[in-house]
């Protein structure tokens, strides 16, 4: 039987580009007795992460197809307080053309029509966005309610996820009230996810945790589970604010609340690391813990993002160094 071409493999794992998104978590009453219910054995959780970049790994023709499957699990952001209308204008050409067209041809990919998965921009710049990417499907994901404190008012809150939609943001990046979890009051916390999640409408919402910011694995796994109950369709680590932002002990964790939650459920939600993420192979890690502790159906934009800037620069040098066995300089591969 003749092998596969290199060209197949790439093929079979990057796929057509899916929808990208699937079907909304409608949530569930809050349970007290689930979420407190909830323990996390942080020693075990940690030698679990630690085994992800040293025990798994793909090579050649493999890891770039993985690669270029990454690029489509991507949300391409820019929350900078110098973000112009024309920052945005590029980086919106780029996530249309994530690659260079030598690059393309070489790998064999152009009619996969590789795309990232979304484009993430401040409110104040979603009309600039959405007339950017028209025609492309690719949705623009606002981050909201007082990001990344979230300590605006409440009502000021509410009415920036509306704004956002209206402006025609098809995923909102909400921000929780970090001090709802470090006092244990559950209950605030499902009310003001749920009324984010109301707001939301027909726009997919991601719930981001500061998991930075929870103290306790424990802590992180309650708020995941609150959040998922309160209609969240993603969980996400962090703003890329915080000290300390995507880490795989934390991926793990929130990984396996999703799980639970589907177990429960039957509703899949997505998860997106955030913050920090900016070489190839840590995505490839966070490829990894996915298929592992999820499965293939999160290996695809609809239940998988990666919240990353300088990111998409790092792959390109990679899938260059794949298609001519030298590496080239960053400025070759420019976000904007």
């Amino acid at each position: 039987m003749k092998a596969p071409t290199t060209s197949e493999r790439l093929r079979h794992v990057v796929a057509v580009r899916p929808a990208s998104t699937e079907g909304r978590n409608p949530g569930m009453p809050l349970d007290l007795d689930v979420v407190r219910a909830l323990r996390v054995n942080r020693s075990a959780v940690e030698r679990r992460a630690a085994t992800i970049p040293t025990r798994r790994t793909v090579k050649k023709e493999w890891q770039a197809a993985w690669l270029l499957r990454t690029i489509t699990c991507m949300d391409l952001t820019t929350l900078q307080g110098d973000d112009t209308p024309g920052n945005v204008i590029r980086l919106c050409a780029k996530a249309r053309r994530p690659l260079r067209p030598d690059l393309v041809a070489a790998l064999g990919v152009g009619h996969l029509d590789i795309t990232v998965g979304a484009v993430c921009v401040y409110h104040a710049l979603v009309p600039t966005a959405v007339a950017a990417l028209d025609g492309s499907g690719i949705p623009v994901a606002a981050v909201s309610t007082g990001f990344p404190a979230g300590l605006n008012p409440f009502a000021q809150r509410l009415e920036e996820v509306q704004a956002s939609v209206a402006a025609g943001a098809q995923e909102i990046d909400i921000v929780i009230t970090r001090a709802h979890v470090l006092t244990g009051d559950w209950p605030a916390l499902y009310a003001e996810v749920r009324a984010f999640r109301d707001a939301c409408g027909r726009a997919h919402m991601k719930a981001i945790l500061g998991t930075g910011e929870l103290a306790t694995l424990t802590n992180v796994a309650r708020a995941s589970m609150v959040a998922m109950m309160a209609g969240a369709d993603f969980i996400k680590t962090s703003t890329g604010k915080e000290p300390v932002n995507a880490v795989l002990p934390v991926g793990v964790v929130m990984a396996r609340m999703i799980r639970e939650y589907e177990m429960r459920t039957g509703a899949a939600v997505g998860f997106k690391p955030a913050g920090g993420i900016r070489a190839a192979k840590q995505a490839l890690d966070w490829m990894i813990l996915m298929k592992e502790e999820l499965g293939d159906r999160w290996l695809r934009p609809a239940l998988f993002r990666l919240g990353a800037s300088s990111l998409l620069t790092d792959i390109e040098r990679q899938l260059e160094h794949f298609v001519t066995g030298r590496y080239s300089a960053a400025h070759r591969h420019p976000m904007v």
